[in-house]
């Protein structure tokens, strides 16, 4: 079974999910590639799987980390965007050729999708966000809804058009991604949701006691752990404002900070109750051994933080309505709280953790755990790739 992956390249949550996907598979002797750009290339490289690199396709990012909707138009513009995705399909028509896949496994990109089509090569689509929301103003409401409404109609084929949709998110109540899952019922039949893709489920790990003795962290204090994720510009300025506000807090906390750059080694630096690491390797004994996370708002960080048992606090990107939408599910199915970048303070943050864990969020979360235990998204995503290879 050979099997081609092309997840987007864009910060780490789409490779991150489909490398343990590929490394089961692989336990089946299939034969696998990478396809992918930007920080998804690193990472892949970081883990040595087989790698093809793609024309890159990204967006910009202002000071603040915040999407630039007016400069992205801009730069590189329409034009030139559909250049670079048309760029994309042709490097994607060339390597699928060349490797011959019995399936072609996209996360969020399009060009592979069509690319597979092209050849009729079946094909499995891993999605969280349906349709790209952007922030509109009001003066041009109507206008706006109507061109995403057609763009939904455009997107929805290219996603569900004789492709299996594997959404890694929990079925309904707890479904985090509900807020960007604007699917048409006409696309429906295509879609399953098959449950968070965990490459370590908590209870293949010591116990939380065990943790922190073999990690060398304190028992007797809350522990907080910070994995800050996203592309490198995006992440740059909350990495910098969080140091800071961290480097203050009281020695009540034990911190634990990655700044999430897997090129970097684990060079691990501690001040005092905070350790900073450019790339912790065992995130989830640290997620485990953990009574808290703060961090962006991504749909992985989340469904893993809950999987494990964790409450968040959330810091959704700016302008960044996929992030906005989920920090808005998981507050409402009482699992996190969400802090907007630009309210963020020492005093808030210490306000909102005090709130968590003195709150019933954590108890909230003990059955949300026993209830999450049911779905298993990597063995789900392993079957359904398998079956659509075999098909």
């Amino acid at each position: 079974m050979r099997i081609y992956f092309a997840p987007c390249g864009i910060g780490l949550g789409h490779v991150g999910r489909n490398v343990p996907i590929a490394r089961e598979l692989e336990k089946q002797n299939a034969t696998i590639v990478f396809s992918t750009y930007l920080e998804g290339a690193s990472y892949i490289k970081n883990e040595k799987m087989p790698l093809i690199r793609a024309p890159a396709i990204g967006f910009q990012v202002k000071p603040d980390g915040s999407i630039d909707f007016r400069r992205t138009a801009i730069n590189p513009g329409p034009i030139f965007a559909s250049l670079t995705l048309m760029r994309q399909i042709d490097a994607e028509v060339k390597q699928i050729k060349e490797f011959n896949p019995d399936v072609v496994v996209s996360d969020s990109r399009a060009s592979t999708l069509l690319a597979a089509r092209l050849l009729g090569v079946p094909r499995v689509c891993i999605l969280n966000q349906f349709q790209v929301i952007i922030p509109r103003r009001k003066r041009f409401l109507r206008m706006a809804r109507l061109a995403d409404s057609i763009i939904l109609t455009m997107i929805g084929k290219i996603w569900t058009s004789g492709n299996t949709v594997l959404i890694p998110d929990f079925p309904p109540p707890y479904t985090v991604c509900t807020g960007n899952l604007n699917i048409p019922k006409s696309y429906r039949k295509n879609v399953k949701l098959i449950g968070p893709i965990l490459p370590v489920r908590s209870a293949e790990l010591e116990s939380k006691d065990e943790l922190r003795r073999k990690l060398r962290l304190p028992r007797d204090k809350p522990l907080i752990f910070v994995p800050v994720s996203g592309s490198t510009k995006e992440k740059a300025f909350l990495t910098g404002l969080l140091r800071k506000i961290l480097l203050d807090f009281p020695e009540d906390y034990e911190i634990v900070m990655s700044l999430g750059y897997p090129k970097a080694k684990r060079n691990m630096k501690k001040y005092g109750h905070v350790t900073i690491c450019d790339w912790i390797p065992n995130r989830f004994e640290y997620l485990k051994a953990s009574d808290l996370v703060i961090c962006r708002a991504g749909h992985g960080t989340i469904t893993q933080a809950m999987c494990y048992g964790k409450p968040s606090i959330l810091i959704p990107t700016p302008n960044h309505t996929e992030q906005l939408n989920n920090a808005l599910q998981a507050e409402k199915l009482d699992v996190a709280r969400y802090v907007l970048q630009e309210n963020l303070t020492k005093a808030r943050l210490l306000r909102t953790i005090d709130q968590i864990l003195e709150g019933a969020v954590p108890n909230k979360l003990e059955a949300i755990e026993e209830e999450t235990l049911k779905y298993d998204g990597l063995k789900n995503a392993v079957d359904l790739i398998t079956e659509k290879a075999e098909e």
